[in-house]
């Protein structure tokens, strides 16, 4: 979405303004809206462009942290789980894992002690629990190779990272927060009044605001923004207190190497896991990588070597090859990992720090942190924050719903929200019998309840036919998606589009990526639709 900076005397004022639309940004500015604060929320490129939209797409407690003793954050991420799954059922949903025993790594019973600890360390209400699995009759079974006989399956969570950012900030805007992406925060000053700010946008255009208190949830470029944009009173940089360990974490995506509904935890040695997941119906995501970086480069590579890597892995035990040329997609993204200083980057803790420096106007800095945990870490950034600056407003988002995940103008929710999801779906497909069935499905899963926001004529009137949406711009894409993805949802570009706001990238050639990206230039934005 382009904005305009408007011109005025005097700087506007605000409470909070956050830098960094990842998910940690994104969450802490939707919290303090939801408390009635005056929030600006800030992001220099896309929203999720790096870190955010880089994972292995998973809401989990981290069973291999068991390992490093990290007890009281796989727990932590355990009491989250359930939460979010319930709070977008579009977005996410439950996921078994099957984790096949090499009698070479891990001994069984260690499988069984961590996998024990891990149904325990936090309730389930609906989750199912683990269990051990025969490999030669259970549906898992059938890709591997034979000397794979045994394994365990257990209950973990898969996510639409990108969107799942770019929810929580439709969620704050709908809040009364101001959202601007492609907008850099070049300075920062610290004074009585509060933070002076400029804001630097991608047209050029500069805006200066100032703010009670400041956020700096800007991810890997935690310590250079500290060091680089945020001034003292008296010129002096902030001190950062705290370090991060950058580590590179890469993908890919290959046709899929199974049909059935599990993924995998794979066991590479005696440190190293990587998973393969289902992934966009027709295909299989492979990951990670942990590769130490110097500094962020913000475009990130995933390399040859990187993919050798993981096909190696799983070419272990799968009894289809996987070969570099069969990947369709790589990507990857740097981790800000709190810095421990252990010896290997997989034994780096995945937890966060919450960092307040007051003693003038407050500056807190978020260390560290996964997606998993983001909710609680933005409900903790908030209350101190508020405490900070001295604003009312109670916690809010553990049971609130994400755009678009609650369900009940549709249908009676029940238990668990993968089989509300199911509802939902065939209610949609019901009232839109016109749409084909991979197109509604695909629209469900990313707009849930919101659906119809989607499915409008030109005019503004809901669509009747799928004439009604406009050309098709690039197949299954068509124009009055693109309208509402620019007009609600800040997408500028082609990529926004088809790489972050959906997956439909994976299902168009390079010339179709073109004709998208030419479309985008010669068709005109209309203002932001009122709430």
């Amino acid at each position: 979405m382009t904005v305009e900076f408007k011109s005025c005397l005097a700087p506007e004022t605000f409470d909070i303004l956050v830098v960094g639309g990842g998910i940690n940004g994104a969450g802490i500015a939707r919290d303090l809206a939801g408390r009635g604060l005056k929030v600006m929320l800030c992001e220099r490129d896309d929203l999720a462009a790096h870190t955010s939209s880089a994972s292995t797409k998973l809401i989990h407690g981290g069973l291999r942290y068991l390992e490093y003793s990290e007890f009281g954050l796989v727990r932590k991420s355990l009491q989250e789980r359930e939460a979010l799954l319930r709070s977008a059922p579009h977005i996410m949903g439950p996921l078994r894992i099957v984790l096949p025993h090499a009698p070479d790594m891990r001994p069984a019973w260690m499988l069984r002690a961590g996998l024990f600890l891990y149904d325990h360390l936090a309730r389930r209400t609906w989750l199912p629990g683990s269990c051990g699995v025969d490999l030669r009759t259970h549906r898992a079974g059938a890709p591997l190779k034979l000397n794979y006989v045994r394994g365990f399956s257990y209950s973990d969570g898969w996510v639409d990272d990108a969107r799942l950012v770019t929810l929580c900030a439709v969620d704050a805007a709908d809040r009364g927060a101001t959202v601007r992406t492609h907008t850099a925060c070049t300075s920062a000053v610290r004074s009585a009044e509060g933070w002076h700010v400029t804001l630097l946008q991608a047209s050029g255009q500069t805006q200066h605001i100032i703010a009670r208190a400041l956020v700096n949830a800007t991810g890997p470029w935690a310590e250079r923004f500290l060091q680089r944009a945020v001034r003292n009173a008296d010129g002096r940089p902030m001190h950062a207190h705290m370090s991060l360990r950058l580590v590179r974490g890469s993908h890919i995506v290959v046709p899929q190497l199974f049909t059935h509904p599990d993924a995998y935890l794979l066991q590479v040695d005696a440190r190293r896991v990587v998973f393969a997941i289902p992934y966009q119906r027709a295909f299989t995501l492979i990951g990670t990588t942990e590769v130490q970086v110097a500094e962020p480069s913000g475009v990130e590579i995933c390399s040859d070597d990187e993919v050798a890597y993981l096909c190696k892995a799983v070419n272990r035990y799968f009894r289809a090859e996987v070969k570099p040329e069969d990947v369709v997609w790589r990507y990857a993204g740097v981790r800000p990992l709190l810095e421990d200083y252990a010896g290997d980057a997989s034994a780096v803790t995945r937890d966060y720090r919450l960092e307040v420096v007051t003693g003038g106007a407050p500056l807190l800095t978020v260390w560290g942190g996964k997606i998993t945990t983001f909710r609680k870490l933005s409900e903790q950034a908030a209350d101190q924050l508020c405490f900070a600056i001295g604003a009312p407003g109670a916690a809010w988002t553990r049971h609130a719903y994400l755009p678009g995940g609650d369900l009940s103008a549709w249908i009676q929710p029940g238990e668990r929200p993968d089989i509300d999801f199911a509802n939902f779906l065939r209610a949609v497909q019901r009232h839109y019998s016109w749409l084909p069935q991979p197109l509604a499905e695909r629209l469900a899963r990313a707009y849930g309840s919101r659906i119809d926001r989607v499915l409008m004529t030109e005019s503004g009137e809901r669509a009747q036919q799928l004439a009604d949406l406009g050309p098709s711009v690039v197949p299954d894409l068509y124009a009055a998606e693109i309208d509402y993805l620019r007009r609600e949802e800040w997408a500028c570009s082609a990529d926004d589009i088809l790489w972050r706001r959906s997956k439909v990238g994976l299902h168009t050639s390079e010339h179709q990526r073109d004709q998208l990206h030419a479309w985008l230039g010669q068709t005109p934005l209309a203002a932001r639709r009122a709430v």
